[in-house]
């Protein structure tokens, strides 16, 4: 029996962490971008805005996107199928927790009731921490048969 999964947005494991390697990266970038602009715009303190940043990049990175890359990978490199759809980068609880941090920093953004600086610099470590994540992925389906071997049960 094929264990492959045939179709037009059918791709490969490597493919598939490249998609979520270029996805998480380009969506830290877009999350960072939006953070320097608040910073800059509003003047905030050079010195307290790395300090902070830095601090929400540690946190998130470590004890949030790196648990969730390690998750994904392990599901993506022992999954049966050989092609998998484009989409398939997450599960559905992690389209659903996605959907509702978006929809979460788009509310807190819009009502204005934090501090535009002090919301920028969790944008700049939440961004930093996504772009790095982004980073695992690329490099996980560059080095594609290390991940397998480090990942595979």
């Amino acid at each position: 029996m094929d264990k492959s999964k045939s179709g037009f947005l059918a791709v490969s494991k490597r493919t598939l962490l490249l998609v979520a390697g270029l996805v998480w990266g380009f969506a830290g970038l877009r999350v960072f971008t939006l953070g320097r602009g608040d910073v800059v715009l509003n003047k905030g303190n050079i010195f307290i805005s790395v300090v902070f940043s830095i601090a929400i990049f540690y946190i998130f990175f470590n004890f949030i996107f790196k648990k969730i890359f390690t998750k994904h990978a392990k599901r993506i490199i022992n999954s049966k199928l050989q092609k998998q759809c484009l989409f398939s980068f997450f599960d559905v609880k992690g389209y659903i927790v996605m959907g509702c941090m978006m929809t979460f920093g788009i509310v807190i953004r819009n009502l204005g009731v934090l501090n535009p600086t002090l919301l920028g610099n969790f944008y700049m470590g939440l961004g930093a921490a996504l772009f790095l994540a982004g980073l695992t992925f690329l490099i996980s389906s560059i080095k594609f048969e290390e991940t397998k071997a480090k990942y595979s049960m």
